[in-house]
């Protein structure tokens, strides 16, 4: 008898990788973005590099003059931008047009919980930790959100009254396929990064998801992107700095300069990376990217909704995750236990915009993916929680691949994405 191949792929997982052992002849697919690092002294260059180059805009350090309270939105413990690298530089470049500038960094957590101080620490390290004025966006705190217009989808928006209230408004972030957003980074850093709770909702409401251009890559169109690039606008961002990242999160791109100009660029650049052609099987193995994307099963679905589009119906999806902060929302977690995904996607498109759900994305997404492919979760999590809200647990990759050839057959056909969020599925076959 011949000799079956096994060939063996890693997985982003928590702080390290987990990996899997796999039939060669039954993978379809491995889908990567394409190769683009740099040396290790060249990531600092890279961002020196486009702030000295801004794309559409004046220099940081001329828009610095004469201006008073700056504020620096930069993003919260669920990212990894790399702020150890990027906020001094930024922070050198105002100070090089106005040394007397007040600045204030805003930490951009939207509804998330508040970054702690060991995640602060962690992020900027202990010189920026120390001696800058960091203030972290609080959802809860009503009276520090202040109203300022009306956005294209008729919504109200109301912001942080910090970064309202700035003479210079800079933020910082990075960019990856977002599969609502089409891209993270740019305007996300203000909508839903320091927006008021009743902002974020409206933004992203079951309408709002359920559009079909409100998908992974695409701007044109989408309007969850329009409400947020409108929001920005509205809060008169004066300049951006975006980095791309590659799979050992380490600076390979970087984009200054105008709010709209700068991220279009460098979303060009991640859609180069990125797109990959869709390769449909029966299994999909995937993950969440690691830490800090892989903290709770709230932010899961952007990995699974990439493996949902190579997995056939009826077929099975193992995503590792590792989760360490749990469900990672009362209301997600809440609406995940109603059970059966068929009852929480209908009730969820039945409410109106204004009696959205804070965290009802997720659950209307990783329920729609549910409907269509059985997911198997590879967690830190207790598997009867796991059970509890629909996923089936499993204690590494290897035990995930054969619950899932128990579903679909041990032949079954299956498609490697070792990093669900970093990829843009186009186009493609089934098999």
């Amino acid at each position: 008898m011949e000799e079956i191949k096994e060939e063996f792929f890693s997985f982003p997982y928590h702080r390290g990788t987990i990996t899997a052992s796999v039939p060669g002849e039954r993978v379809a697919a491995v889908l990567t973005p394409k190769g683009l690092t740099e040396g290790d002294g060249e990531q600092r260059d890279l961002v020196k590099e486009a702030l000295d180059n801004p794309i559409g805009s004046a220099s940081l350090s001329r828009l610095a003059e004469g201006k008073r309270k700056v504020v620096v939105i930069t993003s919260d413990h669920t990212r990894a931008v790399p702020s150890s690298i990027t906020m001094p530089l930024l922070l050198k470049e105002i100070r090089s047009g106005n040394s007397e500038a007040e600045v204030t960094i805003l930490i951009a957590t939207g509804l998330h919980r508040e970054t702690s101080s060991d995640e602060l620490l962690d992020r900027f390290g202990r010189e920026i930790f120390q001696r800058e004025r960091i203030v972290v966006h609080n959802v809860e705190r009503e009276d520090d959100m202040v109203f300022i217009g009306d956005l294209p989808s008729g919504k109200g928006c109301s912001l942080n009254r910090l970064a309202v209230e700035a003479d210079l408004l800079v933020t910082e972030g990075f960019i990856e396929p977002h599969f609502f957003a089409g891209f993270s980074g740019g305007r996300k850093s203000v909508l839903p990064g320091v927006a008021s709770r009743e902002t974020v909702n409206a933004n992203h409401s079951a309408s709002a998801i359920a559009h079909p251009l409100s998908k992974t890559g695409v701007l044109e169109g989408n309007p969850i992107h329009e409400d947020m690039l409108a929001a920005a606008r509205l809060a008169r961002v004066d300049f951006i700095l975006n980095v791309v990242l590659d799979e050992e999160k380490r600076i390979v791109g970087a984009f200054a300069g105008d709010l709209d100009e700068a991220h279009r660029s460098g979303c060009a650049m991640v859609s180069s990376v990125a797109g990959v052609e869709k390769v449909v099987s029966d299994i999909v193995m995937t993950s969440n990217g690691g830490y800090p994307l892989d903290q709770n099963l709230y932010q899961a679905p952007k990995a699974i909704s990439t493996a949902a589009e190579c997995v056939r119906p009826g077929g099975a999806i193992v995503i590792a995750a590792a989760c360490h902060d749990g469900f990672g929302g009362a209301n997600f977690e809440k609406l995940m236990r109603i059970g059966d995904p068929r009852r929480i996607e209908e009730y969820l498109l039945s409410l109106s915009d204004e009696d959205t759900i804070p965290e009802q994305w997720s659950a209307q997404i990783l329920s729609k993916v549910m409907s269509k492919a059985t997911v198997i979760l590879v967690s830190e999590l207790d598997p009867g929680d796991v059970r509890s809200v629909g996923l089936v647990p499993a204690s590494d990759m290897a035990e995930g691949l054969s619950l899932a050839e128990g579903i679909v057959g041990k032949n079954a056909s299956i498609t490697v994405i070792p990093d669900g969020v970093a990829v843009i599925v186009e186009g493609g076959m089934d098999r």
